[in-house]
Order: C-alpha cells, then sequence, then structure tokens
C-alpha cells in the first residue's frame, strides 16, 4: 500500500473507534438512567408515580411517552 492508502486506512479505523465508542457509552448510559428510573418508581408504589417524578417539561413530548410495563 502507499502512504496516503494507509493514513486513510488508520484514519478511518480511528473514527469507527471513537464513534461506536460514543454510541455504545451513550447506550450504557441511558440504560443505567432508565433502571435507576424504574427503580424509583417501583419505590414509589403507586400507579401515577412516572407522571409525578418524572414530569415531561413540553407538551409536545408526551405523545413520545415511553410506556413502562
Amino acid at each position: 500500500m502507499t502512504k496516503k492508502n494507509t493514513l486513510i486506512l488508520i484514519s478511518l479505523t480511528a473514527a469507527i473507534t471513537v464513534t461506536s465508542f460514543v454510541l455504545v457509552s451513550g447506550i450504557k448510559k441511558k440504560r443505567r438512567i432508565l433502571q435507576v428510573q424504574k427503580q424509583e418508581i417501583a419505590d414509589e408504589g403507586y400507579e401515577t408515580a412516572h407522571d409525578i417524578l418524572y414530569p415531561l417539561k413540553s407538551k409536545q413530548w408526551r405523545k413520545y411517552k415511553v410506556r413502562y410495563n
């Protein structure tokens, strides 16, 4: 391979690695936050605990609200 192709390959590999690391860490963080929220809701022990503990800031987001089973 030429020097240019090697440089492109290394930079592409680095970009993919960084991107995958950021995506995986974001998914883990979101999952951890949802686990904590679910546990707090379960500790409250009533049906509307989610609405009271974590109210939505805007009315437009209410239709996209995540339902917990």
